[in-house]
């Protein structure tokens, strides 16, 4: 552990733990039922925000707008909406920011994006619209002032060629406002503390946020961590060797998994985490479960 961690663990020792939700907006009403009951399950958990996600291009923007608005008129839940700089122009982007300042939207994530073509494809900016996570932070400050969430990569974006320009990219969205990171999932702590060192060296004070991702379906993350730049560790995959066809066990491992990864950041004093949760709540219910989140459920003794 680095020096810089053991003083955050002493300063944090006290504190409670808090995390937040990631959804994404459902694509049909099969789906749109199961994200409803995560989050219903999820609610007890109080948790401090859930975020929706926003497709490329605005391709989701009207289910994560309902999606947003749902959560808003029959939960207590305080909803955070992605927002993304892809294939619209500043007009339209200043349009949906002052729709959820209306709506009672408090608290937007505001990114880059996608390019359109996909994850390693070229990200082209539209002409008229912001061409950079920063810009888009700085356009949401002038319109009203929002609690902003960007972007962090503990491993580098894939696009950053260097550690510097990573960083520099960091420091412009929050100089242009930004209140807090929410990082790219990892699954090794020590790359999540050589982090926190750059970003205090750069004079970047923001809370950072992990962020945690329960896996549901092994294959299927390392396909999405190859893209996104997440390195799979040689023990995590031997966790799951050989439970393709086993679901049971691989959610027990799955939650194991986390929970050691959550535990021993809460050890290193992180108190607050973001679950990419899939629109799944059991892992994640079980996880925040064994952080002890949430209002405890007394049941009747027998005499």
């Amino acid at each position: 552990m680095s020096e810089s961690s053991s003083r955050r663990s002493h300063q944090a020792a006290a504190s409670p733990i808090t995390a937040s939700f990631e959804f994404f907006p459902p694509k049909s009403e099969k789906m749109a039922e199961t994200l409803w009951n995560t989050v219903q399950r999820l609610a007890p958990l109080e948790p401090s925000f859930v975020s929706v996600t926003y497709g490329a291009g605005g391709t989701t923007r009207e289910r994560t707008h309902k999606t947003v608005e749902r959560i808003l008129r029959e939960t207590d839940l305080a909803p955070a909406a992605h927002l993304t700089c892809v294939g619209a122009s500043k007009e339209e982007v200043d349009a949906i920011v002052r729709d959820y300042w209306a709506l009672g939207v408090r608290h937007l994530v505001a990114l880059r994006g996608d390019p359109l073509e996909g994850i390693g494809t070229r990200y082209v900016a539209h002409e008229k619209g912001y061409a950079y996570a920063s810009d888009l932070v700085a356009g949401i400050k002038k319109i009203a002032n929002f609690d902003i969430s960007v972007s962090g990569y503990p491993e580098k974006h894939p696009e950053s060629g260097n550690w510097q320009t990573e960083i520099d990219n960091l420091k412009r969205k929050v100089d242009a406002g930004a209140d807090r990171i929410i990082t790219q999932y990892f699954f090794d702590n020590d790359m999540f503390d050589a982090y926190l060192d750059r970003i205090a060296a750069a004079g970047i004070n923001i809370p950072v946020i992990p962020g945690i991702v329960p896996i549901h379906n092994f294959e299927q993350t390392m396909v999405f961590s190859a893209k996104c730049g997440t390195s799979i560790p040689q023990w995590l995959a031997r966790r799951f060797a050989g439970l393709a066809n086993d679901p049971e066990t691989r959610k027990l491992v799955g939650v194991a998994v986390a929970c050691e990864q959550v535990m021993d950041l809460v050890d290193r004093g992180i108190c607050d985490f973001h679950f990419y949760t899939m629109n799944r709540a059991d892992l994640t219910y079980a996880i925040c479960h064994m952080l002890g989140m949430g209002k405890p459920v007394h049941e009747d003794m027998a005499a």
